[in-house]
């Protein structure tokens, strides 16, 4: 028997806020982390906040999203000392992509450069 990553079950509202102090102590914003957030998983502002307030585990949270954005293939680097390229298990690998996505906001990168447009 396979156990789940303890992540999976993890609400996202719960690790959301890191997500912004991150974000904001380096200058950044609460909408940017947003936009990053709605271009990963294609979900608009109002189904973001739904999702939150729901306290949606990150596992449901990404298969209800609407449109994962198929440009996500194009982010790589490593996260916690692994290479979001590499990880195989497809809840683990949106969720290190959603955390890639917010360390290139903090470290100032463009927004554009981010969305990979």
């Amino acid at each position: 028997m396979v156990t789940k990553h303890r992540i999976f079950m993890t609400p996202v509202a719960n690790v959301y806020p890191y997500y912004i102090a991150k974000a904001e102590k380096k200058g950044r914003t609460k909408a940017e982390v947003d936009a990053v957030i709605c271009w990963l998983t294609g979900y608009t502002q109002r189904q973001l906040a739904q999702q939150l307030k729901k306290q949606k585990d990150f596992e449901t949270f990404f298969a209800a999203a609407p449109k994962m954005n198929p440009s996500r293939k194009l982010i790589k680097g490593v996260v916690c000392g692994v290479r979001v390229e590499d990880i195989q298990e497809p809840t683990m690998r949106e969720i290190r992509y959603l955390d890639k996505l917010v360390d290139e906001l903090a470290k100032g990168k463009a927004l554009e450069k981010i969305l990979r447009t």
